[in-house]
């Protein structure tokens, strides 16, 4: 047999093989899409809703300021990124946070009302989650600190479905910082561009395609589940 006629056949059968990737009503265009083998989720209004208003909204009662004013006096400290971080403990937070705000509450009332940002159930859909996870590595990559991861666990058993939580508190970096998307390729285990990322943050999503991922700017489920289609992410 020629050398010219075993790189047709071979060539005909990669062609085959990526087309056999695609979603059935798809087209092969001659694109191969990547082989995901890991599928990786932001957090915070991706999986499960949360509003910071209402942590501020929350604090009012316990200063002389609006909700608001909290939020500006708050952001113009710089503690939030620096406690996302993990560069201060839950304890140094609360003090300073506490002291620029005037506020006289003990630690764990603080707690409390803080951790009230975060609303019943969950944006993509528990079934969804699991059945991904039946067939992919599942992660967590997410900007949070100790007082508000604690009351996630607790407060959303839907986090069983992640094989890991790469949080930017026990990285030591925070989203768009190229450190923390290097944490989650680690623990994913293959190559970036094997990844998919989906997270609401348009430069975090950037990011990760810096990185090396696969990444879509999270909108809604029908959308995101449009994207993984196209990559060839099956769940059904």
């Amino acid at each position: 047999m020629s050398v010219g006629l075993v790189a047709q056949r071979r060539m005909r059968f990669y062609t085959k093989t990526a087309a056999s990737r695609l979603p059935r009503h798809a087209a092969y265009t001659g694109n191969v899409p990547p082989l995901i083998k890991t599928v990786i989720f932001d957090l915070g209004n991706v999986v499960i809703p949360f509003d910071i208003h209402r942590g501020y909204a929350a604090l009012q009662p316990y200063c002389r300021h609006s909700p608001a004013e909290i939020a500006s006096l708050v952001r113009a400290t710089g503690i939030v990124p620096q406690f996302d971080a993990g560069q201060m403990s839950p304890q140094d937070f609360v003090r300073r946070f506490s002291e620029a705000l005037g506020l006289d509450i003990g630690y764990q009332r603080f707690c409390e009302l803080w951790n009230g940002i975060f609303l019943p159930g969950e944006i993509v859909p528990e079934s969804l989650l699991a059945a991904l996870h039946r067939r992919y590595r599942l992660l967590a990559l997410s900007n949070t600190n100790a007082i508000h991861f604690a009351t996630v666990r607790k407060k959303y058993p839907i986090l069983k479905h992640f094989d890991d939580c790469v949080l930017s508190f026990e990285v030591g970096a925070a989203k768009p910082d190229p450190r923390i998307y290097q944490a989650a390729l680690a623990r994913a285990g293959c190559s970036p561009n094997e990844c998919f990322f989906t997270d609401d943050v348009p430069s975090y999503v950037e990011a990760a395609k810096r990185a090396g991922m696969e990444a879509v700017q999270f909108e809604s489920v029908p959308q995101l589940e449009q994207a993984m289609e196209a990559l060839g992410i099956d769940w059904r």
